[in-house]
């Protein structure tokens, strides 16, 4: 599945022999000013990780079985942004410790290199990453965006997001997420 932005950016799942343009995308992500608000890791904590890391990853979305992990590419080849949608099943307890209670998508990783911004380029990243999750049976697709992440939060209502009134306590101190669904239409 792809799509093209107006200025030919082409939206697309990766490949498993992709693992290493994976890994400096994510790590790119990690080295943005907000990027302490948007991810659940660090820097050091991604760049720590061995290649075999990077490799099961992009080798678990190529398989497109419960993740996929999608970018989308530059007219010159630059991966200009991400995100992946996870599938969470419903009996299940999510990372969060709440259950879930129905087939849905979650969405995470969301990054756009900023020189990019402003293009569409998430608009495009969702069109594609909400049609996965409902041709693969979720009733409505999530994510988690921090309080303080007022880009973040525009963003993801721009592209149809809306408050499900779901928060989650991070570690004392680092704020909550608040969640964003778009149900299935």
């Amino acid at each position: 599945m792809s799509t093209d932005t107006e200025e030919r950016y082409v939206v697309r799942e990766i490949r498993a022999d992709e693992w290493p343009t994976v890994k400096a995308l994510r790590l790119d992500a990690l080295r943005d000013p907000v990027a302490r608000l948007a991810f659940l890791e660090t820097y050091e904590e991604a760049a720590a990780r061995p290649d075999a890391f990077w490799q099961e990853q992009a080798a678990r979305s190529a398989d497109g079985a419960g993740a996929v992990q999608f970018v989308a590419v530059a007219p010159d080849g630059v991966w200009a942004g991400t995100l992946t949608v996870l599938v969470e099943e419903a009996g299940t307890t999510d990372w969060a410790g709440f259950s879930v209670d129905r087939r849905q998508g979650h969405v995470v990783g969301v990054f756009v290199r900023p020189e990019h911004r402003g293009r569409g380029l998430i608009e495009a990243l969702f069109a594609v990453g909400l049609e996965w999750g409902w041709q693969h049976g979720a009733s409505r697709v999530r994510l988690l965006v921090h309080e303080d992440n007022g880009r973040a939060r525009g963003a993801y209502r721009k592209a149809g997001f809306v408050a499900s009134g779901v928060t989650v306590a991070l570690v004392e101190g680092e704020g909550r997420e608040l969640e964003l669904v778009v149900e299935r239409g």
